[in-house]
């Protein structure tokens, strides 16, 4: 079976730039590289995402 993912990415990303995409499925969460659509994914669960998200936001990488 094929799994099918619903890819989200960050509406800051232009179209000619490099972005990761996102898609969760309630526990896990699956990233790739916008560029590299079939190449290597992360997988993570969910509470690492946030913790991770949480972060970046807490060092000022996200405005």
């Amino acid at each position: 079976m094929v799994r099918t993912f619903d890819w989200r990415k960050s509406t800051r990303s232009g179209q000619d730039t490099g972005c990761v995409e996102a898609a969760c499925d309630g526990e896990k969460v699956t990233i790739r590289d916008s560029k590299r659509k079939n190449g290597p994914m992360i997988h993570c669960y969910t509470s690492t995402w946030e913790d991770f998200i949480a972060a970046v936001i807490s060092a000022g990488g996200i405005r």
